[in-house]
């Protein structure tokens, strides 16, 4: 009987050790298992800090993750210690616009846009106008895959003669932007952007290779602004995005989204206007945007259109040769005046309803700045 039970406690002792081994192996196989990145793209610009942790390089954020950490822009994640692009090819938004809508008033007027974007953006403005797009990650949106030659593919199609990576920020969609950029430049299309300029110098420099024309929001003057109304970013850094666009030849539009009580003072109109012309050059558009109560901003009032007139005549004041209205209806907010007052284009919206240009040229064969073909 003793002998009996010895060899059951023995037994028991060793059915009892096999079922652990099992369980450390099973332990350490989920830990040391690689994550699952199918699907995803190595980020381009990051550097490794050690313990898996990361720092995006890609825009003046510069969010440093620990392993499994999402950045400020919901479109890219630490995964076992290497970042990765969640929106490569998650396209959440594709329409062939009017160029115009972008907005480019001197750039192909009267064509196409076929105009791209993925969920997420790298500042979080309280008055986004894109909120429901922008503010939220790739998981919290439909999307459809799409590969850059799928992206070209259908704007040629369309009859697109651009593609334009605009609605949300494009830099945050950065590699799948420069990858569908280099393949539509191969197939004879333009390539546009509208962005907030918050991206680092080296990624910029990079991206420039393939871009056409850009249309930058310069949202504020001050980083008093900035830091209340995007709680990101700062002023210096898309200033240094403007000057760099122009100085390497991409046609450089700008769009200022007036605010009732945050950026609309005439102080705030003379330096915006004064900046441009000083750094970018009076050739150099401006769209003036009317804004609307939205998201977290809904206690506001739209911008009266006497404000958006009077930064009109401001701006033209301080030396802007060409000065835009948009987001409302104005006699001649969206029309481009030729040196002696003739209407060189009348738009109608979006749409082209006169067009006395030729080769971008009034009838007096005076130049209007632009890339006209």
């Amino acid at each position: 009987m003793k002998n009996k039970l010895i060899l059951q406690i023995l037994a028991g002792a060793f059915f009892l050790g096999i079922i652990a081994i099992a369980l450390i192996m099973v332990f350490n196989t989920d830990q040391g298992a690689p994550a699952d990145t199918a699907g995803l793209k190595l980020a381009d610009y990051f550097i490794e800090l050690g313990g898996k942790a990361v720092q995006c390089r890609l825009c003046p954020n510069r969010c440093t993750l620990s392993d499994g950490q999402t950045g400020l822009c919901r479109a890219r994640q630490n995964i076992d210690g290497k970042l990765y692009s969640l929106v490569y090819g998650k396209i959440a938004s594709a329409h062939n616009d009017p160029i115009e809508k972008k907005p480019l008033f001197h750039f192909l007027p009267g064509t196409m846009s076929y105009s791209i974007a993925t969920a997420g953006c790298n500042m979080t403005c309280n008055f986004c106008q894109n909120w429901s797009l922008s503010q939220k990650g790739p998981d919290e949106v439909k999307s459809r895959d799409m590969t850059p030659g799928q992206v070209v593919d259908e704007a040629m199609a369309a009859g697109a003669k651009s593609i334009a990576y605009t609605y949300t920020e494009p830099t945050i969609f950065f590699e799948f932007m420069r990858d569908t950029a280099k393949l539509a430049h191969e197939k004879g299309l333009k390539n546009i952007m509208h962005s907030n300029g918050y991206i680092n110098p080296e990624p910029l420099a990079e991206l420039i290779a393939y871009l056409d024309a850009a249309n930058i929001d310069l949202k504020g003057m001050s980083a008093k602004f900035y830091a209340e109304y995007t709680t990101s970013g700062q002023p210096d850094a898309v200033k240094e995005t403007l000057i760099t666009l122009k100085q390497n030849g991409v046609w450089l539009e700008v769009t200022n989204l007036l605010i009732p009580g945050g950026n609309d003072s005439e102080a705030d109109m003379r330096e915006l206007a004064k900046w441009i012309k000083d750094n970018l050059g009076s050739d150099t558009p401006l769209h003036f945007s009317r804004f609307y109560p939205t998201y977290k901003l809904e206690n506001l009032i739209p911008t009266p259109k006497e404000t958006l007139l009077r930064a009109y005549d401001i701006a033209i004041d301080e030396g802007l040769k060409y000065v835009y209205i948009g987001n409302i209806e104005t006699d001649n907010g969206a029309t481009t005046f030729c040196p002696d007052g003739s209407i060189g284009i009348k738009r109608i919206g979006y749409f082209i309803a006169e067009n006395n240009l030729i080769g971008g040229k009034c009838k007096n064969n005076e130049e209007i700045a632009g890339v006209w073909q």
